[in-house]
């Protein structure tokens, strides 16, 4: 490989990769449809789109963004457009991984990290990742879950880096990849503070750039919000007493703003890290539905925070969420009984990253997110 060593924990993560992209191809793209429907429909290459897209369509929730993705593959064969679609977001969640351990390398900095336990760290929480990454981009290939999770994992890498204009940049394409990203925008407070307003401006800046065009020019596209989806008996709202046989209106809005407050709350407990975690959790805990592919927000969670969050050589969180959440939708068949696993879940992991105490590496917390170290001067980007 010349000047560059393998990266052996990436080789063995690849071919885990390899393994569940062929088990899950078998019964792949199941609303990959969507995608196709929604970028013919933007693009005006079918009638009622445009910007009335979602004015007419609101069971399209799925962000502008993510509908011009999928149109690099439109020029394709149906077939083989699917397909090369899947290839690559199963290689963008391999990419990740990759990101992950990258920002817990330079976060650690200076705090006698070691370089070989957090690749096995990495490896062995990206084994717990990898079976959830391939079920949303392969078996169901939500391409807009999937570049949502994508550029999320791209501001964390920037926020570690201290790049704040690229932090507000990343989190609004994820937001205009799909609208339930704003539960990660509490990273924006990770940010030094004078740095805050100027990432905050520019994703709020892209956000309207995205969405504003649709409801400016057609008012009907504010119904979009209101689109219902059953309420399953698996979900953890019946253990609210929550039994409307449909979304609830309240629903979405107390969804995003529960993890928007968690989020906001591990900042100020200094564990950023848990923001997209406690967002995952806020999904899971209050979503009416209860696909598989959600977990994917969830594992990538749990990678963050046993990655960058926690330095213990086994990433014992994300095993328990892949176990809990993954093992109890396809071994128990009791409704209620999964409806409670995800709530006990979800509400058990957000109280353990906001309170259960964290002992500081050696060299103190590790470094603030937006400072980097430069021969011997710390500075601020």
């Amino acid at each position: 490989m010349g000047r560059y060593p393998v990266r052996w924990h990436i080789v063995l993560l690849a071919v885990w990769t390899a393994v569940w992209f062929v088990v899950a191809e078998r019964h792949a793209a199941v609303s990959w449809h969507y995608l196709t429907d929604g970028q013919q429909l933007l693009f005006g290459q079918r009638s009622g789109g445009g910007l009335a897209l979602y004015a007419n369509h609101p069971e399209l929730q799925i962000g502008p963004v993510s509908f011009a993705v999928a149109g690099l593959f439109a020029p394709f064969p149906a077939d083989v457009g699917e397909k090369l679609a899947d290839a690559f977001m199963s290689g963008l969640g391999l990419y990740m991984l990759v990101l992950i351990g990258r920002a817990a390398a330079d976060h650690n900095r200076g705090t006698g990290l070691n370089h070989k336990r957090l690749q096995q760290r990495v490896l062995i929480g990206g084994a717990a990742f990898i079976p959830m990454w391939v079920e949303v981009s392969v078996r169901f290939a939500h391409l807009d879950d999937v570049l949502a999770l994508f550029f999320t994992t791209l501001a964390v890498r920037a926020l570690v880096r201290g790049n704040a204009t690229a932090v507000g940049v990343f989190l609004a394409l994820a937001v205009d990849s799909k609208p339930w990203a704003v539960g990660f925008l509490p990273l924006l407070l990770a940010l030094p503070r004078p740095h805050r307003l100027r990432s905050a401006a520019w994703a709020i800046a892209l956000v309207a750039v995205a969405w504003l065009p649709f409801y400016l020019t057609h008012l009907d596209t504010l119904h979009a919000a209101r689109f219902t989806i059953p309420n399953q008996p698996a979900s953890s709202l019946r253990w609210f007493g929550v039994n409307d046989p449909v979304t609830p209106w309240w629903d979405r809005p107390t969804q995003m703003a529960l993890g928007m407050v968690l989020g906001a709350l591990a900042v100020r407990r200094n564990r950023w890290p848990a923001v997209v975690f406690l967002a995952a959790d806020a999904r899971i805990l209050l979503d009416p539905s209860v696909y598989t592919y959600y977990n994917a927000s969830v594992l990538l969670g749990t990678l963050l925070w046993d990655s960058i969050g926690q330095r213990r050589l086994v990433p014992w969180v994300s095993w328990i969420a892949l176990i809990s959440l993954y093992g109890s939708a396809l071994l128990i068949p009791s409704d209620d009984a999964q409806g409670f696993i995800r709530l006990a879940f979800g509400i058990g992991s957000a109280a353990y990253v906001l309170f259960w105490p964290q002992r500081a590496p050696r060299g103190g917390r590790g470094r603030r997110p937006g400072r980097e170290r430069v021969g011997e001067t710390l500075i601020s980007n």
